[in-house]
């Protein structure tokens, strides 16, 4: 195996793929980067059994081969090289030489056919839809997914296709975002699944805002996205989300519009002399004023008033700070629609000009 490729052409595929690659593995080959090289392409693929990314670049007049080396080792060598620079990569024995100019590297290798792939599965759906939407959808719920929870089928997030809408949703327990995007296509069987907390910060780091087109698949156990050179696949997790729809609080008839930059900055002022562990802060309504008061162990207080929209009784809620900081900073436009019922129930907040997201916060007792 010997190609030689511009340090440029190499480097974003070889970043891309090394985002899957297992760092601290028990398995050594998980640690590696697989190269597949045919007279026209270099095939790159890192895995940490997981999730699976593939990357293609052209070649000339490379020599066939198929070899596996370190991938953060080989990241780090093509990262530092100049830009511009030749590389130029070729097997030997059990060894992999990479030489740059006068620069030369030796790493070692572990054969390609211990290479672990994601095994071959059957999509039951596909679908496009533009790079900028779903990483839109996805920017709009990831802060909601659980982490390390042991309901595990929480510490991830939903992807829902229903007719001709593609829907996200995630939940911790104590809050849930849910965001939704018409697709092109139409008369699509309904299907959910989850995906899994790394799969999701992958997709992120991966999707670029454009409208660029990218086939999104969707099978019993597995999601891929393809788009351009690249092949994301990952493995979904087993288990059954909580029905989203049964959380979503309806019939809520005190209503509040406020400016989302003001009760962004009021919440973030708050926020500093809150409970470390618990980060609560009281809400109160009276008249066209909210004010949100947060105190800690240290018998330390803060206090921020702002005014708002609202025609209903008095009222006083709790809530994490974070959890609406959170959703605020989700929310795109000027103006934020909190619904409420009473005290004990769950407040929904939305985007008061637009409805493609709703955001659903349990309350605190303070």
């Amino acid at each position: 195996m010997k190609f030689t490729i511009t340090r440029d052409a190499l480097l974003k595929p070889l970043q891309i793929v090394s985002g899957a690659v297992e760092r601290r593995s028990t398995l050594p080959i998980l640690g590696n980067v697989l190269l597949q090289v045919s007279e026209d392409s270099l095939r790159m693929t890192g895995t940490d059994l997981e999730v699976e990314l593939v990357s293609s670049v052209t070649l000339e007049g490379a020599e066939p081969g198929d070899i596996t080396v370190p991938a953060k080792k080989l990241l780090d060598i093509v990262r530092s090289l100049g830009e511009g620079a030749d590389v130029r990569i070729e097997a030997a024995d059990d060894k992999v030489i990479v030489r740059s100019g006068k620069s030369r590297f030796t790493l070692s290798s572990l054969p390609a056919t211990d290479y672990p792939n994601i095994e071959e599965w059957q999509s039951e759906i596909k679908l496009e839809i533009t790079q900028g939407k779903l990483k839109h959808l996805i920017e709009r719920t990831h802060f909601s997914m659980a982490n390390q929870d042991v309901r595990y089928y929480l510490n991830g997030m939903l992807f829902e296709v229903n007719d001709n809408v593609l829907r996200t949703v995630a939940t911790d327990g104590h809050r849930l975002a849910m965001a939704s995007s018409p697709l092109e296509q139409s008369a699509l069987p309904h299907k959910q699944v989850i995906v899994p907390r790394k799969g999701i910060s992958e997709l992120m780091r991966l999707l670029d805002s454009d409208d660029g087109l990218l086939e999104l698949s969707l099978g019993q156990n597995h999601i891929r996205v393809q788009t351009g050179g690249m092949t994301f696949t990952s493995k979904l997790l087993d288990g059954r989300f909580p029905d989203y729809r049964r959380v979503i609080p309806t019939g809520g008839n005190r209503i509040v519009i406020a400016s989302r930059e003001l009760l962004k900055q009021s919440c973030v002022r708050v926020a500093i002399l809150s409970n470390e562990k618990f980060r609560g802060v009281r809400i109160t309504l009276d008249g066209q004023e909210m004010s949100l008061t947060a105190n800690n162990q240290e018998q330390e207080k803060a206090d921020e008033r702002l005014e708002v929209n609202y025609n209903g009784e008095s009222m006083e809620v709790g809530f994490n700070v974070n959890y609406l900081l959170d959703v605020v900073n989700a929310i795109e436009g000027e103006q934020v629609k909190l619904t409420l019922t009473d005290e004990n129930s769950s407040a929904l907040v939305e985007d008061a000009a637009t409805d493609g997201a709703v955001y659903v916060i349990m309350p605190m007792r303070l």
